[in-house]
């Protein structure tokens, strides 16, 4: 066996497959070490475990094996306060992340970006000829004396195309009322965001990320993996009504359930995991649409179908499905690997490792393994090399990957709640009836001591007095109540998660006006702040740069090309709509003034307003640079001098100074106008008349 070289447009290293009789490759040891290290790592989260059950069956209302009831005790009520208070955490999740109904990331250019001008200018009434303005020590307009204006195209990234014949075009932004300034650093990042934002919506990333963010705070841990490249269909009917679909690569990435994620016990976060495991539950169907992806051994899988479906439940899988099936599962379990090899382990299991990689000490390697059989091999693609999963914390335990969600943060207010309110019931049962006490020598004996309305007992002779006595039992359920709410408001004060967030209504005080209520809901908001920053910190960023990665590797487009980086936007969306384009707006007026014009960066204001609206700035406004194409165009088919900031025509420059225009009427500046002179144009009085003779 070896690992060969794939051809030039597929640098992956891969096991070759095996003949169709048996499989010529035992990897015994390799099978070995993917084994011991996935039993490792389940045995270390099993205490894990035993906590996202319990958060299972809180959310769910049920009793573990571990509550025992006594006999006295006849109420099994449970109050299924968890439940809310996760819904209205994993609502609170969505509602910031999709504020602006899109995935929350977008793309910018660095600081410093290298190999890409960050901005580019020309002056049109200047002309090509003309010096441009002296700014500081650099020289002209931010050009460097050691600038070679000859590699001025090969810096023009996204905009080579579309400014290499463009005359007099200079470095650095436009200094004069006259300049229009492009960005070729902004263009390839927006044109990457909006790849990636593609991209994301084929293969449904919103739709994972809410499933992420629910077992998140549910179990304290959401789990995302991708980007992995993936053969998606599209319906397609030529003019013959002939289907002929489109298959289109496009990479994706999906939701993995934290029950099959299996991680390194020694790392706290997954950028220190040495490996990570996930386990697949598969059908035989989904076992054979392996064999169309690239490097499965298509022989194996066959191999191994033809064998049978081999599947051992987990000791919780009956938990999650409330109850367990006397018959077995036909399923196959398969363990993807994601993590590190050393190079000596391939070299004992017969695998030929390329001299370029002899230097090294270990290699990551993904390695599917199943029923003892290795049913893929091949050197992590992914340049530069990581593992492509991401487990995200609700609430960060530094010692741990594993974090805290809501159920577990109220586990014991719960059991509070459901044990107050259990004796509330059995007492009101208790209360709610009478225990009588009956003196039987003063009865006929054999009567029936049931009691109903109308009901005669009889009575024989005997020393007077009464024979039959009702007791009324002590009603203390008040008591009990008032100790369930205390408990619910500690369940309040550990979740950080208020009643009147999730819909309680009969909220007094301050609560009772707009603004009060306002100010209790941002108060509310401080918990989630750190929750979103952790999907931004975990997640989103890791994940983005990760997609940022794939583009730059697999997709040969020179205009998404550029020193970018990638930002996480979540916690913008903490701010409440209402007030962040209140702001945005007193700050448009104030910089609308003509002394602060030029320090004002409009383009973008415009585009976090149109945010603020709940509109897509894409569709409703235009970048700095496709404005600035349109008043270039405008301009060159009118011949009238460039707009100064504010749109008046500028004077002096490149034409006739503007002229008053009196009468208001347009084709100058506007004056303050003058009444017009009798029998001039617009004069309205009645037209003198001549004398009588």
């Amino acid at each position: 066996m070896a690992l060969l070289n794939k051809p030039s447009n597929d640098k992956s290293l891969a096991l070759d497959d095996s003949p169709k009789t048996e499989d010529d490759f035992n990897g015994g040891s390799l099978i070995e070490f993917v084994e011991k290290r996935f039993s490792r790592s389940e045995e270390s989260r099993r205490s894990d475990e035993t906590r996202w059950l319990k958060a299972y069956r809180n959310y769910r209302g049920l009793y573990g094996s571990d509550v025992q009831f006594t006999s006295t005790e006849k109420s099994r009520v449970f109050v299924k306060v968890t439940k809310t208070k996760t819904l209205a955490a994993y609502g609170q999740i969505t509602d910031v992340l999709f504020s602006n109904n899109k995935f929350p990331l977008s793309i910018d250019p660095s600081v410093l970006p290298d190999g890409v001008l960050e901005s580019v200018h020309i002056d049109p009434a200047a002309g090509p000829a003309a010096p441009s303005i002296p700014f500081g020590d650099e020289g002209s307009a931010g050009i460097g004396k050691d600038f070679d204006l000859d590699k001025l195209e090969e810096m023009l990234g996204a905009l080579t195309e579309d400014l290499k014949d463009v005359p007099g075009l200079k470095k650095g932004p436009g200094v004069t009322p006259t300049s229009l300034t492009f960005s070729p650093a902004m263009v390839s990042a927006k044109r990457m965001e909006k790849k990636i934002h593609d991209q994301l919506d084929e293969s449904g990333a919103s739709k994972h990320l809410r499933a992420t963010a629910f077992e998140m705070a549910l179990f304290g841990t959401g789990v995302m993996k991708g980007p992995f490249a993936v053969n998606k269909e599209y319906p397609n009917w030529t003019g013959e009504g002939e289907y002929k679909p489109l298959i289109k690569t496009v990479p994706e990435a999906s939701h993995v359930s934290l029950w099959n994620f299996y991680w390194d016990s020694d790392a706290s976060n997954t950028e220190d995991c040495q490996y990570v495991i996930e386990r697949h539950k598969m059908s035989r169907t989904q076992l054979r649409a392996l064999k169309r992806r690239p490097h499965f051994r298509k022989n194996v899988i066959d191999q191994l179908i033809e064998q049978g479906e081999s599947y051992v439940k987990k000791y919780w899988e009956d938990d999650l499905k409330d109850y367990a099936p006397s018959f077995g599962v036909e399923r196959f379990e398969v363990l993807e690997y994601w993590g590190n090899v050393t190079i000596d382990l391939l070299k004992e299991n017969e695998i030929d490792v390329p001299e370029e990689f002899d230097d090294g000490d270990e290699l990551q390697a993904n390695i599917w393994y199943c029923n003892g059989k290795i049913i893929r091999l091949v050197l992590n693609p992914f340049k530069p090399s990581r593992i492509p999963y991401y487990a995200t914390p609700y609430e960060l335990n530094p010692y741990s990957l594993a974090g805290v969600g809501v159920a577990e943060n109220m586990d014991d207010t719960q059991t509070l709640m459901n044990g107050f309110m259990r004796m509330g019931v059995d007492n009101a049962v208790l209360s709610g009836n009478l225990i009588f006490e009956v003196d039987e020598t003063n009865m006929v004996p054999g009567q029936d001591m049931s009691v109903y309305p109308g009901k005669v007992f009889r009575r024989q002779g005997g020393a007077p007095g009464q024979a039959i006595f009702g007791t009324k039992f002590p009603n203390v359920s008040q008591e009990n109540m008032q100790m369930f709410d205390k408990a619910r408001q500690l369940a309040d004060e550990s979740t950080g998660m208020p009643s009147f967030a999730h819909g309680q209504t009969g909220v007094s005080g301050v609560g009772r006006t707009a603004s009060g209520i306002s100010m209790l809901m941002n108060a509310a908001g401080g918990s989630i702040k750190t929750v979103i920053k952790n999907i931004d910190d975990y997640l989103i960023s890791p994940m983005g740069k990760a997609f940022f990665n794939f583009n730059m590797q697999f997709d040969f487009d020179p205009e998404i090309k550029g020193d970018l980086e990638v930002n996480a936007r979540g916690t913008e969306s903490l701010m409440a709509t209402e007030v962040r384009s209140q702001r945005l707006m007193q700050f448009l007026q104030i910089a609308s003034q003509p002394s602060l014009m030029p320090f004002a960066k409009f383009p973008y204001i415009i585009r976090e307003i149109a945010k603020s609206m709940d509109l897509d700035p894409d569709k409703v406004t235009n970048n700095m640079d496709e404005a600035a194409k349109q008043a270039l165009m405008l301009q060159q088919a009118s011949g009238a001098p460039p707009a100064a900031p504010g749109g008046v025509p500028a004077q002096g420059v490149g034409g006739p100074p503007g002229v008053a225009d009196m009468s208001g009427g347009g084709g100058g500046n506007i004056g303050v106008g003058a009444a017009p002179a009798p029998g001039e144009q617009g004069f309205s009085a009645a037209p003198p008349q001549a004398p009588m003779a």
